[in-house]
């Protein structure tokens, strides 16, 4: 049995770190660990331009805790007005590194999102000819369409129509859920990445309905089947290139989560790598948990290798029950929270 493992330190490439009490209540659970971090820009008021991302990379540098070198990476919001001007001067003076598309209405604070794809292909177009990648949550929001359907429906009626439009766009599929997203993405092998959660490769659907429902498992897209819970597993840990580790890790309030109409998100930070590495030693693969946390994504980005590693040990802990933040929020529930994960990180050299 393993009973320690060093890898280089891993980037998260999908991560929500809010504003204010709640950034700097969660931003050292991720800088302790993670080398980069690409950030979500659905903040209210999103992050829309280069300057309100310069702005947020300023705030989050000055949350961070002395001493630590972690990294934002910057994503703009798409809507349906953005400048293509300004999105090239953010990526070629390195405040923005990619663009996020959200589906007007599709999650956590997505309502400026775009409302009318076909509009923005001189957008799309300029991106593709600098090689700004797009990065999409994957889901319709037609209200006819199953919320369980979603992902399979975007990937047929929007993405695969526009890779077919914008030949030499580079496109993340964020946070998949499904059998049919990873072989979109095997598909595309040639310029799609994905991102894969811990939440997704540890639960299904069955964790967060059968017996009551677990409101801290509850986010979007949502928890699916067992079997594409395992088409996800085998993805992540195949040492394929495409597939990265994005935690989404999306905190909330626990009044916010824990109430008649609770919000979206799992709060995976706290516990990040451990739990993909319960993920992987479960399907028998340790050996390829580097792969997927620390060399896969900034091979996609073109982006070096941290050069530092990460020391995880077999040395059962407790995720905590409760993460305080100040203000009104007052605290945060994690995933997974009291339960005992087998991995634990020890130090990072």
């Amino acid at each position: 049995m393993t009973l320690s493992m060093q890898i280089r330190r891993p980037d998260d490439w999908h991560l929500h770190l809010r504003d204010g009490d709640m950034l700097r209540a969660v931003l050292p659970a991720t800088a302790a660990v993670m080398g980069r971090a690409m950030v979500m820009p659905n903040l209210r008021p999103p992050v829309v331009d280069t300057a309100t991302a310069a702005a947020y990379r300023s705030r989050i540098l000055a949350a961070l805790p002395d001493g630590s070198d972690f990294q934002p990476f910057m994503a703009c919001y798409l809507t349906d007005r953005t400048d293509p001007d300004d999105l090239a001067h953010g990526f070629e003076s390195g405040v923005l590194k990619a663009v996020k598309l959200y589906p007007a209405g599709a999650t956590t604070n997505s309502d400026s999102g775009v409302t009318n794809l076909d509009a923005l292909s001189g957008v799309l177009e300029r991106m593709a000819d600098i090689g700004m990648p797009l990065l999409v949550h994957g889901e319709v929001t037609d209200p006819e369409v199953d919320l369980f359907d979603r992902e399979a429906r975007f990937l047929d009626t929007v993405l695969e129509p526009l890779l077919a439009r914008h030949r030499k766009l580079r496109v993340v599929v964020e946070h998949a859920t499904t059998s049919e997203a990873v072989d979109f993405v095997r598909a595309h092998a040639d310029r799609v990445g994905c991102t894969l959660t811990p939440q997704h490769l540890l639960a299904n659907r069955n964790h967060m309905l059968v017996g009551g429902i677990r409101p801290h498992f509850y986010c979007l897209p949502i928890l699916k089947r067992a079997r594409h819970q395992q088409a996800l597993i085998q993805a992540a840990t195949s040492g394929e290139a495409n597939f990265f580790l994005g935690t989404d890790s999306a905190p909330h309030a626990k009044h916010l989560k824990e109430t008649s109409c609770g919000c979206a998100g799992c709060y995976t930070a706290p516990a990040a790598l451990e739990l993909c590495a319960e993920a992987f030693e479960r399907a028998g693969e340790l050996q390829n948990l580097e792969a997927f946390a620390s060399v896969n994504g900034p091979t996609f980005y073109g982006v070096p290798v941290n050069e530092d590693t990460v020391t995880l040990v077999r040395e059962p802990w407790q995720v905590p029950a409760f993460a305080e933040v100040s203000g009104p929020a007052k605290g945060v529930v994690p995933f997974y929270a009291g339960e005992t994960l087998q991995w634990r990180v020890a130090n990072m050299l």
